[in-house]
């Protein structure tokens, strides 16, 4: 069996950067069957990440064992029920970590704050913290949306290739929530653009009527994430916007340092 102890010591042995190289491998097969929207074959995997067959095989052989992944019918690999337990944790811990900056923005531009991620091909929001005025918006934690009619869906996809948003949106579909969603992959993209020139994402009465949202990325979050503020559009005006930005953009950027901060500890 020289072979099959070859292999293993191969698999255990540490990485450039002092770690387990294969559970290194592992959580890299696992993020890019997320960035795939869940579900992939070996080849596939094995295109994308340059890892022969047998090792891809062998690894996901594992994952399938211990539930982070499960085999389809059809021979192809999905993401495993036990990753979500996993994921909801982490979720209501970044929230948790968010909800100071969030009730910073509440006070300084006076409207609801929301911290969203994505998750596969959905938006999840994982905080909020509302408004004091008696006329507020409301999002219960855990909602999930499609990104394409979301402020925070925009600031999120802003930073994913033109291709891959492509693909995502082939897969959700872009119904209309509104009269003002945006709803073919053209409009999609060219308001992405904006989002990169501006440095921020409205939400102008595309999910709901009457209301606007701003929102921006967290810039090098551990996971990619957003925050937004939203409000009655009597109040979100293109006058408040100005103001509203750049506490936005100050507040991404400080939760941003005490993820990073708290990452790396």
């Amino acid at each position: 069996m020289p072979t099959s102890s070859a292999s293993t010591t191969d698999s255990a042995k540490p990485s450039a950067a002092g770690g387990v190289q294969s559970l290194e491998r592992a959580f890299d097969l696992l993020e890019r069957m997320a960035d795939a929207g869940g579900e992939v074959g070996l080849s596939e995997l094995s295109a994308a990440s340059g890892l022969p067959l047998p090792t891809i095989h062998r690894l996901m052989r594992t994952l399938v064992a211990c539930g982070y992944v499960r085999q389809q019918a059809n021979r192809r690999y999905a993401l495993g029920p036990r990753l979500i337990r996993l994921g909801e944790s982490a979720s209501r811990l970044l929230g948790t970590w968010a909800r100071p900056y969030l009730a910073r923005l509440v006070e300084e531009t006076g409207e609801t704050a929301n911290m969203a991620l994505l998750d596969g091909d959905e938006i999840v929001y994982v905080a909020q913290v509302p408004s004091k005025h008696s006329m507020r918006m409301f999002t219960e934690v855990g909602r999930r949306v499609l990104p394409h009619s979301t402020g925070v869906g925009k600031a999120l996809l802003a930073g994913v290739p033109d291709d891959e948003v492509r693909a995502l949106l082939a897969r959700t579909g872009m119904p209309a929530a509104t009269e003002k969603t945006i709803t073919t992959p053209e409009g999609f993209l060219t308001a992405l653009a904006e989002v990169r020139r501006l440095g921020y994402a409205v939400d102008d009465n595309e999910q709901e009527v009457g209301v606007r949202c701003l929102a921006v990325s967290v810039p090098d979050s551990p996971t990619a994430a957003a925050i937004s503020i939203s409000g009655p559009a009597g109040r979100v005006t293109e006058a408040a916007t100005d103001k509203i930005v750049p506490v936005l953009q100050q507040i991404a950027d400080e939760l941003s340092a005490a993820l990073v901060s708290q990452n790396q500890a």
